[in-house]
């Protein structure tokens, strides 16, 4: 009996109807031979009857399990996929000079695959940590260098210089007739949207400028970026872009002014909007907001998560840690591993800290968390 295959499916959203044919056929048959998994699969999908169950059942069971109401729906979003996949490789975006602009190098191997051919930047900067400030680019670009070398132990100079690629190749757009912007709904890539939006209100390039903006794809569990999806599910998003609208550059000049303000109440203005021309970033700002400390306790959301993790499945490491916080408690992940590294410090290396951190001879990602007494209080609202 073949195990519960949509695991898989879910996390990069690429189906293959055969397959799935080919599984309902299998759950079908282990079914009527009383197999309990089938059986049970098939009950929490289907009221049980009198009626013996056919293929049509079995089918309907597969496609919720994959995410889907229905068989038809789950065929239908396959055959879309197929059809954006050819698509791309007749055309793609190949009708213009293309720069394909994203916040990592995740998806571009597979515009590759999936037949793109324009330039890819990278501009990776992660504002959603660290000091911001309306400053013109060079001198943000030198703030955030001394930042990010302090967080990564890497040279200042070093860091300069990667961030000096992204930033000064902004500079550079008029050799395109064409510039997309591959962003999703978490805080680490909007608030780079929101720079770059800011960047292209403030110097309007002549290139057609459009939006890849995700923050849900049909099939995927727990959709958390682009850089999850399989090279087929590039293809149809691609379908799916817009073109940014004057409205969108405005929001993108409001949210980086709000983000570089010096009190939170901007950014809190701009949030109970509900930013209608892209929704999605009203919800990440107000996720951002969430990491300042919170009256009671002092804790941002991510410490006060960290230290309910702990509590909830310690002792543990931190890469344990941080596997938890991103598949079930945070509600909107955006950290990368160091990220969650650096926030972690003002939990273990404080007097009297929350958490008590071990194995100092291993990497950190081994080293194990437990929670203290000053970290129960904190949960318990009895510390602040």
């Amino acid at each position: 009996m073949t195990s519960l295959y949509p695991r898989d499916a879910t996390s990069h959203g690429r189906f293959s109807l055969e397959q799935q044919r080919k599984r309902a056929k299998e759950l079908l048959k282990a079914a009527r031979a009383d197999d309990p998994e089938a059986l049970a699969r098939i009950v929490r999908h289907i009221p049980p009857r009198e009626a013996p169950l056919q293929l049509a059942d079995a089918q309907c069971v597969i496609a919720r399990e994959c995410g889907f109401p229905s068989w038809p729906k789950l065929k239908a979003h396959i055959e879309t996929l197929d059809a954006s996949r050819r698509l791309v490789i007749e055309n793609g975006d190949r009708d213009r000079a293309t720069l394909h602009i994203r916040c990592g190098s995740d998806i571009q191997h597979n515009l590759r695959v999936a037949g793109f051919a324009g330039d890819f930047l990278e501009f990776s900067d992660p504002f959603c940590i660290g000091p911001l400030r309306d400053l013109p680019p060079e001198e943000l670009m030198h703030l955030r260098a001394r930042f990010l070398a302090e967080v990564s132990g890497m040279a200042e100079r070093d860091a300069l210089a990667r961030l000096g690629k992204s930033y000064e190749a902004l500079n550079d757009l008029a050799r395109y007739e064409r510039i997309v912007l591959w962003f999703e709904h978490d805080s680490y890539d909007q608030l780079v949207l929101a720079y770059l939006l800011s960047r292209l209100h403030a110097n309007p390039p002549g290139a057609r400028v459009e939006l890849v903006a995700a923050e849900a794809i049909p099939g995927v569990a727990r959709f958390i970026g682009i850089g999850q999806l399989a090279p087929d599910l590039l293809a149809w998003l691609w379908r799916q872009r817009r073109p940014v609208q004057a409205s969108l550059l405005e929001l993108g000049a409001k949210a980086w002014k709000a983000l570089t303000a010096d009190t939170p109440e901007p950014l809190q203005v701009l949030v109970a909007t509900g930013t209608p021309a892209l929704p999605m970033m009203g919800r990440a700002l107000a996720r951002h907001l969430q990491e300042r400390p919170a009256p009671d306790t002092g804790l941002g959301l991510t410490e006060r998560l960290t230290l309910e993790i702990v509590r909830d499945h310690g002792p543990l490491t931190v890469g344990q840690a941080f596997s938890w916080l991103m598949r079930e408690y945070e509600p909107l992940p955006y950290l990368g591993d160091l990220m969650f590294w650096w926030l972690l410090q003002p939990l273990i290396a404080t007097p009297q800290a929350p958490l008590e951190i071990g194995d100092t001879h291993k990497e950190w990602p081994h080293r194990q968390l437990a929670l203290t007494a000053r970290g129960r209080g904190l949960l318990e609202g009895r510390r602040n």
